[in-house]
């Protein structure tokens, strides 16, 4: 059986002065795998993602996506190829919903292009996904902060990379918009996308990542598929509390022991 590679990185060490995120890591994500990274505040989840990303570099090893590095890909293409998904957004100027959105048409478009019919169906449908799109001509700046994480979302998904890197995604985001979130980033799965996600909720890690990797905080990792990796043993070694594993109605979760 054939297996898409999307992104793997190669004994890769990330350190940020002296912490060390990860020392060594081998990694492979795979078309159609959700892989969400856990770890306590401050383990380095987030700089282990940006270097996934491409953003800055590693302290050592390689990291690859379609089995290019990002300087071999070039720019534009990374940017048809992975999508990224920061933790906070910003916006220095003015614009309405829908010409935020449809930005994520931009790597697509050649040099001189405007958008057209098309990007916009793209966008307006990306909206509709995340709940907006009666909002298409509010200035950003006039958005909460969870709608505003739901506007980041859809000009994610205006994107259509094939691989999503997603830095903590469910911020400022109330329950039923997290499930909603996490469903729509499933279809992308479904379809044939990979994820890497940063997230802080073992028991949404359970519901939908496929694959786990534990970003201990001192060079240590842990990997695997989902049932082996979300242990309680190997959380509460994580996050240096007991958690006790429940199980409901086929849902698994995790309380403070």
């Amino acid at each position: 059986m054939m297996h898409t590679v999307y992104l793997q990185a190669e004994q890769l060490v990330v350190r940020i002065g002296q912490h060390a995120a990860c020392c060594g890591l081998d990694l492979q994500v795979e078309a159609g795998q959700h892989w969400a990274i856990l770890g306590r505040n401050g383990a380095g989840k987030s700089t282990l993602l940006s270097v996934l990303a491409g953003l800055r570099p590693p302290t050592d090893g390689r990291v690859t996506v379609n089995q290019q590095t990002y300087r071999e890909m070039g720019a534009r293409q990374a940017a048809q190829w992975r999508g990224w998904l920061a933790q906070q957004q910003g916006d220095a100027f003015a614009s309405s919903v829908l010409e935020t959105a449809v930005a994520g048409r931009h790597p697509h478009l050649a040099r001189w292009d405007w958008e057209g019919e098309n990007d916009l169906r793209i966008a307006r449908q990306a909206l509709l996904a995340v709940g907006l799109h009666a909002f298409e001509a509010r200035d950003v700046q006039t958005l909460s902060g969870g709608e505003r994480q739901r506007l980041a979302i859809a000009t994610l998904l205006c994107q259509q990379p094939h691989l999503f890197l997603l830095d903590e995604p469910l911020t400022h985001l109330d329950l039923n918009h997290q499930v909603a979130v996490l469903d729509l980033f499933r279809a992308q799965t479904d379809a044939g996308a990979a994820i890497v996600s940063v997230l802080h909720d073992p028991g949404l890690a359970w519901r939908y990542a496929s694959h786990v990797l534990l970003v201990h905080g001192d060079g240590r990792t842990e990997q695997g598929r989902r049932d082996d990796i979300l242990t309680s043993e190997r959380l509460s070694a994580l996050y240096g509390h007991p958690l006790q594993r429940f199980e409901l109605n086929g849902q698994v979760g995790f309380l403070p022991g």
